[in-house]
Parts: C-alpha cells; sequence; structure tokens
C-alpha cells in the first residue's frame, strides 16, 4: 500500500493509500467516526464506519484524543459536497502515539496563555498556514532577485558598531578585543560586497534592543537587505515595487487555502501591483495635517500617523525625500539637502515594510557626516574606504519579513508571523 500525503490525494481517488499524521479535531455519533486529520502538506477527513472496519480498530478510535499521531488507511473518495476536496473512507486506524490532554481546547484563550502555548500554537491552521505564507515570501525573494542577477552575500552577525549609530544594541565581551554587538542590519557589509559582485542581499535574524511593546515591533526578526551598484534611487524604488508585486502574486498563486484559512481578502493582494503611489516628506506632513494629525515638519512619522496617510487608499505608498537630519548619515543628499530615500509603508494598517536610500558616494561627504554625528570613525574605517577605491553610484534597501509576512496574511501582530517570537517580555518558549 502507497503510503501518500494530504496534498497529493487528488491523484489517488479510488485507490487504497496509507496517510500519517495528527488527529487535529475528531466527532462521532457511535457507528461512525470522522478524524480531521493533517500531515504538514495538508488537511483531510477520514470517515471511519463501525460496521465496516475491524473491532480492534473501532477500539482505536474510541480511545482517540486530539493531537494523537496516527496511521490511517483507506480508499480516497471525493467529497460529496466539495468538488475539490478528497478525503479517506477508512479500512483501518493505528494509534501511534496517544496524546494526552491537549492544552489548548476549542474556547478562546488569551494572547499570554497562546504565546506561553507557543510550541503547540503553531500547529492550529491558522498558524500553520502564516508560516507557510512566510516560506513563500521567502523562497519569492530568492527567487526574483536570482532572476535580477543578485548574489547571495551572508554578513557577519557579530558586529564591532552599530549600523547607524544608534545605541539600541546587545551588546557582549567579544574575547580580549572588547566590545561586540548583535547586528541590526547587514547593510554596511554588504555595500563591500557590490565592488566584487555587482548587485548583492543578505537575509538573516537581526536584533534591536529597543523597549518598545508594538504590535509592529520585535527584538529578534529576520531581515532582508539588498545593495546595488550603478543604481540610483529611483531605479531602487522600481526594483522594490516590482519585488514586491511579485512576492504578492507568489503568495496568491501558492497559498490560496492558506488565504482562505486566514479569511485574507484576496482581492486587496491582487492590488499590490507596480507602480506604487508616491509623494514626498513635506507632501505627506501636509496631508497628515489636513487629516488631523499634530505632526510638525522636520518630524519622523508615528504609526499612527503611517495608518492615517492610508485610511484612503488600497495601494503601498512610498514616502520619498525626507529631511536628512533624521535619517541615517550614509544616504545622500538631493539638491535640495534632502535624503535620497524612502520608506514603503503598506495600505491596511500594517505600517513601513521596507527602508531604502542612495547612499553617499564621496569620501570627504561621508566623513563629515560621520563626525557630525559623533560616530567611532576607527570602526567604520574600512566603511570609509569603499568610497577610496572605485566608488560608485549605488543604493539599497531592507525589508522586514515579519511585516511583510504579516502584510500578506492580513495579520496585525508580527508575534504571529515568526515561529518563536522574541519580544522585551518574551523570550520563551
Amino acid at each position: 500500500m502507497e503510503q501518500v500525503y494530504i496534498k497529493d490525494l487528488k491523484d489517488h481517488k479510488e485507490k487504497e493509500v496509507l496517510l500519517q499524521g495528527w488527529v487535529y479535531n475528531f466527532r462521532s455519533s457511535g457507528s461512525i467516526a470522522f478524524l480531521q486529520v493533517r500531515d504538514g502538506s495538508g488537511f483531510t477527513q477520514a470517515v471511519v464506519v463501525k460496521d465496516e472496519v475491524s473491532e480492534d480498530t473501532w477500539k482505536e478510535v474510541e480511545r482517540m484524543t486530539i493531537e494523537s499521531s496516527v496511521e490511517v488507511s483507506g480508499v480516497v473518495s471525493q467529497h460529496p459536497k466539495k468538488e475539490d476536496v478528497f478525503e479517506l473512507q477508512a479500512n483501518e486506524v493505528k494509534i501511534l502515539q496517544l496524546a494526552e490532554e491537549y492544552p489548548i481546547g476549542k474556547k478562546e484563550h488569551g494572547p499570554d496563555f497562546l504565546l506561553n502555548q507557543r510550541h503547540l500554537w503553531l500547529r492550529s491552521p491558522k498558524q500553520a498556514s502564516i508560516q507557510k505564507v512566510r516560506n513563500t515570501v521567502i523562497n519569492a525573494t530568492y527567487e526574483y532577485l536570482a532572476q535580477e542577477g543578485f548574489t547571495k552575500f551572508d554578513s557577519p552577525i557579530l558586529t564591532p558598531t552599530s549600523c547607524e549609530g544608534t545605541t539600541e544594541l546587545f551588546e557582549m565581551e567579544y574575547f580580549d578585543l572588547g566590545k561586540a554587538y548583535l547586528t541590526q542590519s547587514g547593510q554596511l557589509y554588504l555595500e563591500a560586497g557590490i565592488f566584487a559582485l555587482g548587485k548583492v542581499f543578505d537575509f538573516g535574524p537581526v536584533f534591536r534592543a529597543e523597549k518598545s511593546k508594538t504590535r509592529r515591533h520585535l527584538t529578534e526578526f529576520w531581515m532582508m537587505d539588498a545593495e546595488m551598484a550603478f543604481y540610483s534611487h529611483e531605479d531602487s524604488m522600481k526594483l522594490q515595487e516590482n519585488l514586491i508585486s511579485y512576492i504578492a502574486e507568489k503568495v496568491i498563486e501558492r497559498n490560496l487555502s492558506d488565504l482562505e484559512i486566514l479569511e485574507r481578502d484576496v482581492e486587496k493582494l491582487k492590488k499590490v501591483k507596480a507602480p506604487f503611489d508616491r509623494m514626498t516628506y513635506h507632501e505627506a506632513v501636509k496631508k497628515l495635517q489636513e487629516l488631523g494629525s499634530d505632526i510638525k515638519d522636520g518630524e519622523d512619522l508615528g504609526g499612527d500617523d503611517e495608518d492615517l496617510i492610508m485610511k484612503e487608499t488600497d495601494k503601498p505608498l512610498f514616502i520619498e525625500r525626507w529631511p536628512a537630519e533624521i535619517k541615517a548619515f550614509y544616504m545622500r543628499k538631493d539638491e535640495n539637502g534632502l535624503a535620497l530615500c524612502s520608506d514603503l509603508i503598506a495600505p491596511e494598517g500594517h505600517g513601513e515594510v521596507i527602508g531604502g536610500s542612495e547612499r553617499e558616494t564621496d569620501y570627504e561627504t561621508l566623513k563629515k557626516r560621520m563626525e557630525e554625528e559623533k560616530l567611532p570613525m576607527d570602526a567604520f574605517e574600512w566603511y570609509l574606504d569603499l568610497r577610496k577605491y572605485g566608488s560608485v553610484q549605488h543604493s539599497g534597501f531592507g525589508y522586514g519579513l515579519e511585516r511583510l509576512t504579516g502584510w500578506m496574511c492580513g495579520i496585525h501582530h508580527v508575534r504571529e508571523t515568526i515561529p518563536f517570537p522574541r519580544m522585551i517580555n518574551r523570550i520563551t518558549p
């Protein structure tokens, strides 16, 4: 008898197969039982009729508990009411491990309880679907950047200083060399990579020690950074919108059943197509003031401002050309002294998902800006070197995987978009 995965049941109609998985729910009338089974590839129903199975099999059904692991053999049949759904008419059920009473019941549970049981909560259809969408976002990113000629370039996680001069870092003693820090971005190291490889990206965990408890912040999260030689600010924005459009397209294509489980409005995702809307920082501030925000010119946009400015649109929005004073030292300025940078704001209350800019290429200009920021020049000497040996126009950007996944899923708290969230008040399980 062939062992198959649930996702492949449609290819075995009217054939006898063996399934291995977990019973995540069941009900019985005394003479017929319906086992809801998952195996990681999908979900199905196994129908067990008492009079059509052995006494031993029915005894297994009678002692069944939620989350028991099982082997079920039977004939694949089409669901009587759903054309594209296939189930199993079971003739044998074997319990591999009888689960104890499952702590996550059908009643409503609070977020703290569920996060304490995160190792089990991940098994729920909704949480599993979020992780599948996350996987598609990752794979689609690799696919698109490979098509565009990018090379994967691994930046270090341990660094001698911060990327942007912030103090919100996790520090540690590094043998006899003094302090080391967990990275908050691989960007500066990626800039070194472009002079050898042209277009590079990294994808890995980053760490922020800011004491924030908002729904959009994690202490440990995953970030994709990309850097491109001979790219202008405008070139970079076009690449960003094409990448995000590609990711949305692949999520719809590969995760339609997951989006249904998540009750995601797919029509809204279908609107994520390049080109995206654009607005300058000063235009954004003016509009926000008209909408009732108390933001002042020269101030950064908060989460409430991002939500407010997106209230009337369902397309992503680039807010570009910000005051250089509130942006990072490495950003090049335009003829008006504004930073050649942009933040991509997602609709539906998902906030900023990408930050990017054209980088300063002149040695003296960059050095002066770093001195003004009082950055440790010794630690950045190698970075300044990049402006001495073949400096060229270049740009880059980065997206936060958890925020982007949350947007694709319609999930507004990023703690559900990473397998085991790390926040300022949580480091377990």
